[in-house]
């Protein structure tokens, strides 16, 4: 005879198995996709494989939302045997979203040969010995630029290129960057007391998959390193923790907004530890003199992509599309841009105590913001938010954070609309302030509350 208690139980695996099957068909559903992408682009260009993206970007929210109700070992095996799975799909395709990764093998294969990076432009005549049929002619910016990476993401190249000098070893570098990503998450999640399974925000999340495994971007490692030192932080370790984001903005530079989470007013230690591991990190290039800083200069990237103009900061771009151009504009928005951003790390770095999730919110924030401030040209900048939306996922913040992540696939500009910087970026950016704005509100609203009567009638 079925006591109630064993009729409850039955009903509770009953429940656990539908929700398991959900989120295995989302997953299935996602490496379909996967594997489809490059027939998709081969038969109907980027014009349908931009909206699958963001088709992909629905599934993980999905995912995301149903995955407090799985199993809690079971969810999470499931998620990152999936997870594995999207990965070898797309490992050994050819990059269908950037060529970025020849110059990482180049930079690599350079310093193996005892050349300093930050000397020579991959054309130079000085470097024609080590030119070949594969990596060379996909190289961008090979005539003029000399590489725009900093010393860790440098020393990370010559590392792995030291194994193979292979667009798969250097994915498979940045795809064990990403494992590194989901056991932090993971470790994060089980300190907070969150579900485990809420990782699948990062491990099915497109911009992850195919940033990571197809285009293999260094931002994988810088990702890594931002979540080590908040690792760090979570358990009191602040210090160590923002030599860890010295080292992630060494790979690429905007990590360091984050750092301001990890100081207090009047310490300085942090400052004083992190400017010394710029310096020796950047010591074994110091024969390039100022050129140690490659292409990452005003004249130099910042000038090509309109930051310099500043028609690549979308607010001054619709500024002058409506207004016409202003001289002063791109200085006042610099000026303004950058008191919003130390007023906020100003406030960050005052409080005295914080809970673990408060620290987290207060990264998620740092870091959007100045995502938003720069307004990058290029979806794989937008990364470093994405591990937030598993570690925030009860938060205000994540309604902004998915629509600040998923809106960036709109960066990669499809055909079937006019090929317009402005009026993409305004797609792209348009969905994260209405989305600030929508929670903005939802705080100031004071909520209802309910008398007994009220429960009662």
């Amino acid at each position: 005879m079925l006591t109630e208690a064993s009729i409850q139980a039955m009903a509770g695996t009953r429940r656990d198995l539908a929700a398991l099957g959900a989120l295995g068909a989302l997953g299935v559903l996602a490496v379909v996709f996967l594997a489809a992408a490059p027939w998709i682009v081969s038969s109907y260009d980027y014009a349908v494989f931009i909206p699958c993206l963001l088709v992909s970007g629905a599934i993980t929210i999905a995912a995301t939302a149903l995955s407090a109700s799985v199993p809690r070992r079971t969810g999470l095996m499931l998620i990152l045997v999936l997870a594995a799975v999207m990965r070898l799909v797309v490992v050994l395709e050819e990059p269908l979203l950037s060529t970025d990764i020849y110059r990482y093998i180049w930079d690599g294969r350079v310093q193996a040969a005892g050349i300093n990076p930050y000397l020579y432009v991959p054309a130079d005549p000085a470097l024609a010995s080590l030119r070949d049929a594969a990596i060379y002619p996909n190289i961008n910016r090979a005539e003029y630029a000399v590489t725009a990476y900093p010393p860790v993401a440098e020393m990370f190249f010559f590392l792995v290129t030291r194994i193979s000098e292979s667009l798969t070893a250097m994915r498979l570098a940045m795809v064990a960057c990403d494992a590194a990503v989901i056991l932090l998450l993971v470790r994060l999640l089980q300190t907070l007391r969150l579900p485990l399974t809420a990782v699948v925000a990062w491990a099915w999340h497109p911009l992850v998959v195919w940033e990571v495994g197809n285009s293999g971007h260094v931002e994988a490692l810088m990702v890594a390193l931002l979540m080590a030192g908040v690792t760090l932080l979570v358990r009191r370790r602040a210090l160590t923790g923002a030599v860890m984001v010295a080292f992630a903005a060494l790979a690429k530079p905007y990590a360091i907004v984050a750092l301001p989470a990890f100081w207090r007013r009047w310490d300085w230690r942090l400052p004083l530890v992190v400017a010394a591991t710029v310096a020796l990190c950047y010591l074994p290039y110091a024969g390039a003199g100022r050129g140690a800083l490659g292409f990452l200069t005003a004249s130099g990237y910042f000038a090509e992509e309109g930051f310099i103009a500043g028609d690549a900061f979308w607010l001054v771009g619709l500024a002058q599309n409506i207004f016409g151009v202003v001289p002063i504009l791109t200085v006042a928005y610099l000026v303004a841009g950058m008191a919003g951003l130390a007023w906020l790390a100003l406030r960050v770095s005052a409080r005295a105590e914080r809970s673990p999730q408060a620290m987290l919110e207060e990264i998620a924030v740092l870091l959007m913001a100045g995502l938003f401030f720069l307004s990058p040209n290029y979806a794989w900048y937008f990364l470093a938010v994405v591990p937030f939306l598993a570690l925030c996922a009860r938060s205000p913040i994540a309604v902004p954070a998915w629509a600040l992540t998923l809106g960036s696939i709109l960066l990669y500009r499809p055909i079937f609309l006019p090929d317009n910087d402005l009026a993409w970026k305004t797609f792209a950016a348009l969905p994260f302030v209405v989305a600030v704005a929508w929670t903005l509100l939802r705080r100031r609203t004071p909520e209802k509350t309910y008398g007994a009567s009220e429960w009662t009638s």
